[in-house]
């Protein structure tokens, strides 16, 4: 039934491109692009972008973010609650807020612990060829997306982090597509920055 996604579309840089990369980036793109402007619908893109990518990675031997993407859909239903539901301690609606230096540190600490648990993981469980570069972005996103789901102005600060080091990961592997999708979230991670950064502006 699906099998049309795995067929090549095009050629890219000597690599083969399959509709399901396409697919993948197209809805990838319109989900930041709600991240930004704080839409509820850009949660079920990320949960269909998600399992698109599943099927992407785990081909390519990515399986540190091929697993990442299973731990997405499940955030992304939590950080779609958190959006339509969530509340503040006051019983307010979910702001745009920003980090105190303790709860920056925690954060840090906890990417910090995150990444080597998760590299040993896969040298040692996985037959993937580069299990540090593949634990990078898969701890650090796992912190960026609960940044996101609370409305943490510092989720984009995280995702800039895990889109750098993944765009010379996807390079690596001939996910070429996929290298230009990272290099656009950098440019749409600043604009998201500046975006909540005026809000949170606006609001105080």
């Amino acid at each position: 039934m699906f099998d049309w996604l795995f067929v090549e579309a095009f050629a890219l840089w000597g690599s083969v491109t399959t509709w399901l990369e396409i697919a993948g980036f197209a809805l990838a793109v319109l989900m930041v692009i709600g991240n930004i402007h704080e839409k509820l619908w850009a949660w079920p893109l990320a949960i269909t972008s998600s399992l698109l990518y599943f099927a992407l990675f785990w081909r390519s031997k990515l399986y540190g973010d091929a697993a990442l993407q299973i731990l997405f859909i499940m955030l992304a239903l939590w950080g779609w609650w958190q959006w339509w539901y969530g509340k503040q301690a006051d019983g307010a609606a979910l702001p745009v807020n920003t980090l105190t230096q303790r709860n920056m540190l925690k954060m840090i600490a906890a990417c910090a612990l995150l990444w080597p648990i998760t590299g040993l993981f896969l040298k040692f469980f996985t037959d993937t060829d580069v299990p540090w570069w593949d634990a990078f972005p898969t701890a650090v996103s796992l912190v960026a997306q609960f940044l996101l789901a609370r409305k943490y102005l510092e989720n984009w600060l995280a995702w800039t982090a895990v889109n750098t080091v993944s765009i010379g990961l996807f390079a690596y592997k001939g996910l070429w597509l996929t290298v230009i999708l990272y290099m656009l979230f950098i440019a749409m991670s600043v604009v998201g920055w500046q975006a909540w950064r005026q809000r949170l502006r606006t609001a105080a």
